[in-house]
């Protein structure tokens, strides 16, 4: 059989199916953005520890190793490329209503010439994200074959912010009736840029990357909250 299916693999696979079921339900019929923030939170708590989980095996063989970084990259494609941009998406078409969320007044009503940027800026995001994981897999074969051990810094943005950042953004409906819209694009747009720009970003340790985790459980908790009470 072709592929690995030991334990190595198991999150960044659960990641990926995560991201399907998101990219799904916010392009089937009327579409949920808030279900699909849910299923791109349960992406980022997978991967804040795949990696981490694979290190624990010592005697992978680097043909192992090399399966795990591309699989890793393919599967933030989807998860933090492709479903912020589905998700946006949805934001566009569709006003879901949840209870606890402010309704927004006048609804949700885009002019044909704001509904084209703002899927001008999806393609920009996707491309942003898709040449991000590319040019990252370049240069972390290259790091490989000189160091050993994980790197302590990215290059730019690292595509799995995402999953803290359009979260957050998401939730500031509950504080407003204004449309958050034009908001959600802002960030699409700024994180864009922010994945190919070269700037120099420390590696969280442990501790960050639990206190990250907290965060999305935090809101993950407040969703799902919210979701038992959808009309």
């Amino acid at each position: 059989m072709l592929g690995f299916f030991d334990y190595t693999v198991w999150l960044t696979y659960l990641s990926l199916l995560s991201a399907s079921l998101g990219i799904m339900v916010t392009l089937n019929g009327g579409g949920h953005p808030y279900m699909g923030v849910i299923f791109l939170l349960i992406c980022g708590l997978c991967d804040a520890f795949d990696g981490r989980v694979a290190r624990t095996k010592a005697d992978r063989t680097d043909v192992q190793k090399k399966f795990g970084i591309q699989i890793d990259s393919l599967s933030d494609l989807a998860a933090f490329g492709i479903l912020p941009a589905c998700i946006g998406n949805a934001m566009i078409r569709v006003c879901p209503t949840i209870y606890e969320i402010p309704p927004v007044k006048g609804g949700r009503k885009l002019d044909i010439y704001t509904s084209i940027l703002f899927y001008t800026i999806i393609l920009v995001y996707i491309l942003a994200a898709m040449v991000r994981l590319a040019y990252f897999n370049v240069l972390e074969e290259e790091r490989q074959k000189n160091e050993t051990g994980s790197r302590k810094f990215y290059l730019g943005v690292p595509v799995t912010s995402a999953a803290l950042v359009f979260p957050t953004v998401m939730l500031c409906q509950f504080l407003t009736t204004a449309d958050i819209t034009p908001l959600y694009f802002v960030f699409l747009l700024v994180m864009a840029i922010a994945f190919v720009t070269s700037i120099k970003i420390p590696k969280p340790g442990l501790r960050g990357i639990l206190i990250m985790c907290g965060i999305g459980l935090v809101e993950l908790l407040i969703l799902i909250l919210c979701f038992f009470k959808i009309l």
